[in-house]
């Protein structure tokens, strides 16, 4: 498969990572019985395991020792933050204040993910000093 193929499916499974992660959100402030559908539960999980797999599959492909590229640490790193934020806003939250508090920091933790991805560094300085 190609390194454009994989992207491909890696940039399609974000976007439906954030989609279906947002509608859980909104189902749970809600409290709409959908969020515990069975399709609502086992397809997030699929979708972030082809999210994984690409990225990593990306990573390797395309960096070699990707662990030498410090933006991709922290990429990593911060892809467990949000995956522990989310935890915590769908199902570990105790109250609604604080699931609707770890869902909006988790979504800026995802767009901190993008703009890492998008600017390959950790400070894009060529976004802050572009003439």
């Amino acid at each position: 498969m190609s390194v454009v193929t994989i992207k491909l499916i890696h940039v399609l499974c974000v976007l439906l990572t954030f989609v279906s992660f947002s509608l859980r959100g909104y189902w749970m402030i809600i409290d709409s019985p959908l969020s515990g559908h069975r399709i609502a539960r086992i397809a997030p999980h699929v979708i972030d395991t082809a999210l994984l797999a690409s990225g990593l599959w990306l990573a390797v492909a395309v960096y070699g020792e990707f662990y030498r590229h410090t933006w991709l640490l922290v990429k990593l790193g911060a892809v467990v933050v949000y995956i522990v934020l989310g935890s915590v806003a769908i199902k570990y939250g105790k109250t609604k204040p604080v699931r609707v508090a770890a869902l909006i920091l988790a979504w800026c933790v995802f767009f901190s993910i993008v703009a890492l991805a998008r600017y390959n560094s950790v400070i894009p300085l060529d976004v802050i000093f572009a003439k």
